[in-house]
């Protein structure tokens, strides 16, 4: 008898337990994950806006720094002689390549007047390479508006009058475009799509344009920022030893007070980002630790917020009832249509986001290695340099 009085009273507690817990993940997804998909589905759309005029088009510099890129450039390169814009003028960096990418931003920029090359021999001390090519970028630029992309980035030809228009319209300092990622195969679907939900719910692009929140974003495929807020906010300079030194940009700008928003490019703006389930891993090595800070307690907190809410929910169902599986299905499918919409805005088909716990598994891998590796080595390689651990924490924005 006694023995069956345990069974009952621990049965009871772990049943309580379970109500308390998936009661809480169930209010985050009905409080903060409901709000964060409808401020996502509020993005203003680039194709909503019409075609700037020549006469309210500002002068913009589209300035990129490359590095071993000879494969991409060519594609990139072609969409940006199609630009369709009456004041622009393009200027590559060329940082430090050893394959023929200086020669094809030379032989580009001959046949083109709005172009010009920019070749950096060496790294200076306290830089890493993007930030410093884009800040010499800028400092041979002339624009009012400078636009700060990748060298893999396809244009196109009415992005920049649409992109000015919706600046115009909303009075920004800044406006950052989320783009369009070309993805192949199964795997880098569910990984990238994945990353979009988490980028939505996380950084929550949406808020960047509220002067009373705390949120900002820069996503690196396209940043139009007024020269003046740029220069004010501290240019490059600030960001000289920042990895994830497009999202800093979007930061520091909105510290200074300026006007930022976040839109969405659709295929207004193509890039391939990683090729493949290994390029993807090994591609966010540098970046997923430096997201966090380089803090192992935001890594923990990163990896349990991932196994509560986007893990467990999915792994209980067959194992509970009652209550408890009622607020169980409720958070898996709150996550699963959230998982849906970002998938079919990233032009994916929704079914995708019955992947979610897998891509949410593979997520925190792929953190967990990124910690791992830049502890072990003790710094981050980037771009053939070596940038030691401490040095980058002092860099932090």
């Amino acid at each position: 008898m006694l023995g069956y009085l345990v069974l009952v009273v621990r049965y009871q507690f772990m049943h309580n337990l379970g109500l308390a817990l998936f009661g809480l993940i169930a209010l985050f997804w009905l409080t903060y994950g409901l709000r964060s998909a409808c401020c996502a589905f509020q993005l203003p759309w680039l194709k909503d806006f019409p075609v700037a005029e020549n006469e309210v088009c500002p002068s913009i510099s589209l300035l990129f720094g490359a590095r071993d890129e000879e494969e991409k450039l060519p594609t990139a390169l072609a969409t940006l002689e199609e630009i369709d814009y009456p004041n622009l003028e393009i200027i590559a960096v060329d940082d430090r390549s050893a394959d023929a990418t200086g020669l094809l931003l030379d032989e580009f920029a001959a046949r083109h007047r709005r172009m010009r090359a920019v070749h950096v021999a060496s790294l200076p001390e306290g830089w890493l390479g993007k930030p410093h090519a884009l800040q010499k970028g800028y400092e041979q630029s002339s624009g009012e508006w400078l636009l700060f992309t990748d060298a893999d980035v396809r244009f196109r030809a009415d992005t920049l009058r649409r992109a000015v228009a919706l600046a115009s319209a909303q009075k920004l300092d800044h406006l950052t475009l989320l783009c369009d990622v070309e993805m192949i195969g199964f795997w880098e679907k569910v990984l990238i799509t994945f990353f979009g939900f988490s980028f939505q719910l996380a950084a929550d692009p949406a808020g960047a344009s509220n002067p009373r929140s705390r949120s900002y974003a820069g996503i690196g495929a396209f940043q139009l920022v007024r020269r003046t807020a740029y220069e004010a906010a501290g240019t490059h300079r600030r960001l000289a030893l920042e990895v994830v030194d497009d999202m800093k940009l979007g930061k520091i700008l909105k510290q200074a007070g300026f006007r930022s928003q976040a839109g969405v490019a659709q295929d207004y703006l193509t890039v391939r980002w990683h090729e493949g389930f290994g390029s993807l891993v090994r591609g966010v090595t540098k970046n997923f630790f430096a997201a966090a800070g380089f803090r192992l307690d935001m890594v923990l907190a990163q990896l349990l917020g991932l196994f509560f809410l986007d893990i467990l929910p999915w792994l209980v169902l067959p194992f509970v009832h009652g209550w408890v599986l009622a607020l169980a299905a409720l958070s898996a499918c709150m996550a699963l249509a959230f998982h849906a919409g970002v998938a079919l805005v990233m032009r994916v088909s929704p079914l995708y986001a019955l992947t979610h716990p897998i891509g949410a598994s593979v997520f925190g891998y792929m953190l967990v290695r990124s910690t791992v590796v830049t502890l072990w080595r003790g710094g981050v390689t980037w771009r053939d340099t070596f940038y030691p651990l401490e040095i980058l924490r002092k860099g932090l924005v």
